[in-house]
């Protein structure tokens, strides 16, 4: 007999969140999705991944370090930008 208790599936939008590395953002749409509160939300993504683990992001590609790439090179563009201007 199967104790293990089945995992129902989460909507595509959390588990192209969760691909992405965005769990917090998977949660929020959980929640929105099944009006659940936070903790409810965060037990059925962390129960999902558990049952998916090829849906966790390989390591190094989470959601955040994308965002720090971006922002690096937001600001270097500002400052090449600035100093291009302040040349002139």
């Amino acid at each position: 007999m199967n104790d293990e208790k089945k995992v129902t599936p989460l909507s595509l939008a959390a588990i192209a969140a969760i691909r992405n590395g965005k769990l917090i953002q998977a949660i929020k749409i959980v929640r929105q999705d099944e009006g659940i509160g936070l903790k409810e939300a965060k037990d059925r993504v962390d129960a999902y991944m558990r049952a998916n683990p090829e849906l966790q992001p390989p390591p190094g590609q989470s959601g955040m370090r994308n965002n720090a790439a971006w922002w690096i090179v937001a600001i270097v563009g500002a400052a090449i930008l600035a100093y291009v201007l302040t040349r002139r």
